[in-house]
């Protein structure tokens, strides 16, 4: 599980504007229509492909547990696909993006600062450029530690900077123990 990949993801998900097939052979059905036939559609969730040919037919109604997990993943992960780009492109360019979490937040300081760490509950809007940052490096693939880095530089600037009004001085942000963390575009 990717604490940062799946809070964009639901983030990003919260845009759309109809909701997502909830019946497994109404999901079915949009995966063969998405990826243009069963044969794939069959390889993807590993299952035969009369299993799918089933579903779609509405044999086959209530799936394993396992395979409406990845169902589900699967659908949610090409639904709406325009406006899942278009609210990425509107948070990375005019809205930016908000984080509320709750972590240990520290940083380190020129000698003679309190820098202790501790347990902080934020909820802070950053600015698009931090969220295009995000974005770009969730579409290259990055992992969670590079996107924690990410938003702890971003915290880094708005948080503890003050966009520049203030600790001028500070050079790394310690952004660890993640009890809560959700994104909001």
């Amino acid at each position: 599980m990717s604490l940062f990949g799946d809070g964009l993801e639901a983030a990003v998900q919260k845009s759309f504007t109809r909701p997502a097939p909830k019946s497994a052979p109404a999901q079915m059905r949009y995966l063969v229509k998405q990826l243009k036939g069963t044969r794939a559609v069959a390889q993807l969730l590993r299952i035969s492909q009369r299993t799918v040919e089933r579903y779609v037919k509405d044999q086959i109604k209530k799936p394993r547990p396992d395979l409406a997990a990845r169902l589900e993943r699967e659908v949610k992960r090409r639904w709406q696909p325009q406006i899942r780009a278009r609210a990425r492109q509107r948070a990375a360019t005019t809205g930016g993006i908000v984080i509320d979490t709750r972590a240990r937040l520290g940083y380190t300081a020129p000698i003679g600062s309190t820098d202790d760490s501790r347990i902080r509950h934020l909820t802070i809007a950053l600015p698009p450029q931090h969220a295009a940052r995000l974005f770009d490096a969730q579409q290259a693939g990055a992992g969670d530690q590079q996107l924690q880095q990410i938003v702890a530089e971003g915290l880094k600037e708005v948080y503890f900077q003050d966009g520049g009004r203030r600790a001028g001085s500070l050079e790394e942000i310690r952004f660890t123990d993640i009890e809560h963390l959700e994104f909001e575009l």
